[in-house]
């Protein structure tokens, strides 16, 4: 209980800043939560598709794997669909993999979305933090400016220790937001790292059944 009501304290005598950092962290929060959840997902079927469409891609079923992605709804599976469904219509590698590259392009920007606005969340907690402490200077020096000579000392010490508080709450709140910036970017990177990667091997499995039908092309 006493740890609870140093926090309170803490909370109240920070001032009116402490509120907008809470709410920033409250957005933060949330998004981070919202987004690991998503790419987790994300990963996870990516994954489970992956290994079941792999084998059917390297023996060249192709209608095969054409039904499996066309059910799925992993990002994985529409990258693929797209390659998919030019590779029954043209043999040329450059078309296939054209077909992917534009299914990334839009792939990508859903795997990142809102995780920028977590590394913004982060520099905003910082600065509300600073501003608020800098607001908190201004006015102990305006309540000592007028205050008996034998007291300035003390009040303004007790003044700038409050202040000091809505600087330190903003980087309790800008330091972890930080690092599930980091750690969401990671996260997103090898996903997209994945996909390329799938995007490859398809193209070589491709490439390689179509040249045992026409070894002379």
């Amino acid at each position: 209980m006493e740890s609870i009501y140093a926090i309170v304290g803490f909370f109240q005598k920070g001032g009116m800043f402490m509120y907008p950092i809470l709410l920033v962290l409250a957005v933060g929060m949330a998004i981070a939560v919202e987004r690991w959840i998503q790419l987790s997902r994300t990963r996870n079927e990516n994954r489970k598709m992956w290994i079941r469409v792999q084998p059917v891609l390297v023996k060249g079923e192709f209608d095969s794997a054409r039904k499996i992605v066309d059910k799925d709804k992993s990002t994985i599976a529409q990258m693929l669909s797209m390659g998919l469904a030019r590779q029954g219509a043209v043999r040329r590698r450059e078309d296939i993999e054209i077909a992917m590259e534009e299914s990334m392009m839009e792939i990508i920007p859903q795997l990142e979305k809102r995780t920028p606005y977590v590394g913004l969340l982060s520099n905003i907690a910082t600065l509300l933090g600073l501003l608020g402490t800098i607001m908190g200077l201004i006015e102990a020096f305006t309540a000592v400016a007028n205050a008996n000579p034998a007291e300035k000392a003390d009040m303004l010490s007790a003044s700038i220790s409050v202040a000091m508080n809505t600087t330190a709450f903003g980087l309790m709140v800008a330091i972890p937001l930080l690092l599930i910036h980091a750690k969401l970017t990671s996260t997103t990177g090898q996903i997209v790292d994945s996909l390329e990667m799938a995007s490859v091997k398809a193209l070589n499995s491709i490439s390689s059944f179509s040249k045992r039908q026409n070894p002379m092309s």
